[in-house]
């Protein structure tokens, strides 16, 4: 059952030892209201995912209680920090290069080099992050595809029984989910239109290029990059036998004879194996290529849940990496 907690001291510190437990904890921010977990755990961010139904594992944003929270987490440019002075807290999601302490886990992040970061505005959202310390993602508290919520009662008619409570600030003031603006390349890239505008953000950026703009030289958003997961080594999918020059990339028993195994969940659990993918991708792929192996074979997980989510990132993994050239082909689609 969940818990409907009042924006109270009371409440926040329920919430706070909620989400610090790696529970679920919808919260309302100045744009709608999101789906709070540790962000620093696979294994709480998989909820995420799971409470969602949410097909594909896009890289989530993350929210803090102030910008030096925001950007220890990140390599954050003079010009992240004029934007974060003029518009933090607010409906800006900024993107950038991940920093050397970072502590956000690969699955909040989707596994890219990137991390998206905000500060929202509202006294309880704000209050709730400083009390649990830990950088939270948060996409929208709603089923995939369904309607971003605006009150808490939004909330409770979707994931009613998925997430274990509801911090309840009152209506949204603004609604719609928060501008997205990457940060990652030598000219900003507006990747979602939101509560802040082109023309504030062109005020203190002066060039900002849309990602529509950007799309007809290379995609965006991971979603439209097939390869976009691929690891080094190349994948097998669906293997019922592994190669004797090949990983073993397992879900429930192992397949016999690999020289080196990673397996998403032994007991067949599809949160653990969402928490465990790609961590195990990188390991294989990095200690594979040490070992001189030649590839991944990974087994076939169950077509529904989470599973599908697992099998969409595989299917990426395995798909065939065209050439590029120049910057890096993949920014980051934070859009919650």
């Amino acid at each position: 059952m969940t818990r409907i907690l009042k924006p109270t001291p009371d409440g926040i510190a329920q919430a706070a030892d909620l989400l610090r437990d790696g529970k679920l904890v919808a919260f309302g921010t100045e744009t709608v209201y999101g789906l709070g977990a540790n962000a620093t755990s696979d294994t709480a961010v998989a909820r995420i995912f799971a409470a969602k139904n949410r097909p594909r594992f896009n890289p989530l944003i993350n929210h803090f209680p102030d910008a030096d929270a925001a950007f220890a987490q990140v390599e954050a440019n003079d010009l992240a920090r004029r934007l974060a002075d003029r518009f933090w807290p607010g409906p800006l999601t900024l993107v950038l290069p991940r920093g050397p302490n970072a502590t956000i886990c690969d699955l909040a992040a989707a596994g890219l080099p990137t991390l998206a970061l905000r500060v929202p505005r509202g006294e309880t959202a704000r209050a709730l992050l400083s009390a649990v310390g830990l950088p939270i993602a948060a996409p929208s508290a709603n089923p995939s595809g369904r309607v971003s919520p605006s009150d808490a009662y939004h909330v409770l008619r979707g994931l009613e029984g998925r997430i274990e409570a509801i911090l309840d600030s009152g209506p949204c003031s603004v609604g719609v989910e928060s501008t997205v603006l990457d940060l990652s390349r030598p000219t900003p890239v507006l990747l979602r239109p939101g509560g802040i505008t082109l023309e504030q953000l062109s005020d203190i950026c002066g060039t900002v290029r849309h990602a529509d703009d950007y799309a007809s030289k290379r995609p965006i958003a991971p979603g439209l990059m097939a390869s976009h997961y691929a690891p080094s080594l190349p994948v097998r999918l669906n293997a019922e036998h592994v190669g004797p020059d090949e990983a073993l990339l397992a879900f429930g028993p192992p397949l016999p004879g690999s020289k080196l195994t990673w397996n998403l969940s032994e007991h067949g659990d599809l949160e653990e194996a969402a928490a465990r993918l790609f961590s195990g991708l990188r390991f294989l792929d990095s200690e594979g290529e040490r070992r001189g192996l030649t590839g991944i074979a990974a087994m076939t997980v169950p077509r529904h849940g989470l599973g599908l989510a697992i099998l969409d990132r595989l299917r990426r993994a395995a798909a065939p990496r065209p050439p590029v050239s120049g910057d890096d082909d993949d920014l980051a689609d934070a859009l919650g």
